[in-house]
């Protein structure tokens, strides 16, 4: 089995925790729907937000799915110019069979520009 890192992320339309956890949980939930893998297959995950976004650590949405024997950190992107707001991203590193190129990396909504070349 191999460790493999998957990426993601999801803009927010709002700073509202509630928000939040239902927008992360859904690109959660979509990383690991697209590369089929359960929470079983999780090693850890690194989450930031723009910092813009005060109202709950995205890591409490993994928390609220059951993720809960997962290393989890968060912190903040830096705060360059124009960059595109209320952003949390993640890195997921699994374990998984799934050769590097057959990785999915997940991008929900206006959140697929930030990478086109590997947004799936």
């Amino acid at each position: 089995m191999a460790v493999r890192a998957v990426r993601g992320a999801v803009q927010l339309e709002r700073d509202e925790a509630g928000h939040m956890d239902e927008q992360v949980s859904a690109l959660l939930t979509a990383v690991l729907k697209r590369n089929g893998l359960t929470a079983d297959d999780l090693i850890s995950i690194w989450f930031t937000a723009t910092p813009d976004l005060h109202s709950d650590f995205p890591a409490a949405a993994a928390r609220g799915l059951g993720i809960t024997d997962v290393p989890l950190i968060c912190a903040q992107e830096l705060d360059i110019a124009g960059a595109m707001p209320r952003v949390v991203r993640i890195l997921a590193h699994v374990e998984s069979d799934r050769p590097r190129a057959d990785i999915a990396h997940v991008y929900l909504g206006a959140a697929a520009a930030l990478r086109k070349d590997i947004a799936q």
